[in-house]
């Protein structure tokens, strides 16, 4: 296999990198806080000691590079629970992990567990600011509210304050496959510049029209690299059968 052909194939492994984010993209259309990914690709190359011509000594590759997310905001999507929240802005709800740990979510949907405690659809506890799950005493269940900067009253009395955590940088954050996403080097948003809507939840940012679209877009340049991989095919036929005739 010749130079040519490497060059090719990277070219088509870096489409069916895209193709399969695109895929996951409009699979999570109607998924609740999902961020739309993208592909990050960068070029290597490669130099060659030698070659019959100077410009011929450098060959460029397709590296996948990574993923990263689209971070417009979805639209609110009301839900009639005064205790779904969507974060207006950046950041992320924090919940906690079975192993202890920390995850966060863009998804607000919101409930009380049987032990009194705030958790998410999936039956995550969520946390405050210190950590520690937030807790309603049993006789101010049916009196539970939300403010905008997050802080949850139970009655008349604060009982805690949800945490948002903001990446800055959203190459920090990796999703996890279940929904939830890990990330390192976050910061608490403070009351002031934490803005929550309650009454719903974010919506997916994904747009099936303009996936699709891409996804189209992608198969055809795919098929454009196989049709150049016949051509170069037929090429080193030709060039053999003149050859052999020489001989």
């Amino acid at each position: 296999m010749d130079v040519s052909s490497f060059v090719l194939l990277s070219h088509e492994q870096a489409l069916r990198r895209q193709l399969d984010i695109v895929a996951n993209n409009m699979a999570n259309s109607s998924t609740v806080g999902f961020k739309r990914e993208q592909a990050l690709f960068h070029e290597y190359v490669e130099t060659a000691q030698e070659a019959p011509v100077e410009d011929a000594r450098k060959t460029s590759f397709v590296l996948d590079f990574g993923t990263v997310h689209d971070t417009a905001q979805g639209s609110f999507q009301a839900t009639g629970n005064p205790l779904d929240v969507m974060i207006d802005g950046a950041g992320y709800l924090n919940v906690e992990n079975p192993d202890g740990g920390v995850a966060y979510t863009r998804a607000g949907y919101i409930k009380v567990s049987e032990n009194g405690e705030l958790i998410t659809s999936g039956g995550q506890r969520l946390l405050d600011e210190n950590g520690r799950p937030i807790a309603i005493p049993a006789d101010q269940l049916s009196r539970i509210t939300i403010a905008e900067d997050g802080t949850v009253m139970a009655g008349d009395a604060p009982v805690g304050r949800l945490a948002v955590t903001d990446f800055g940088n959203e190459s920090l954050v990796d999703p996890r496959g279940d929904g939830l996403l890990t990330g390192t080097g976050g910061q608490f948003l403070t009351a002031a510049r934490t803005r929550l809507k309650t009454g719903g939840v974010e919506a997916s940012n994904v747009e099936p029209i303009v996936e699709t679209t891409h996804m189209v877009e992608i198969l055809r340049s795919y098929q454009t690299s196989q049709r150049l991989s016949a051509d170069l095919a037929d090429m080193r036929k030709n060039a053999i059968g003149r050859l052999s005739r020489v001989g």
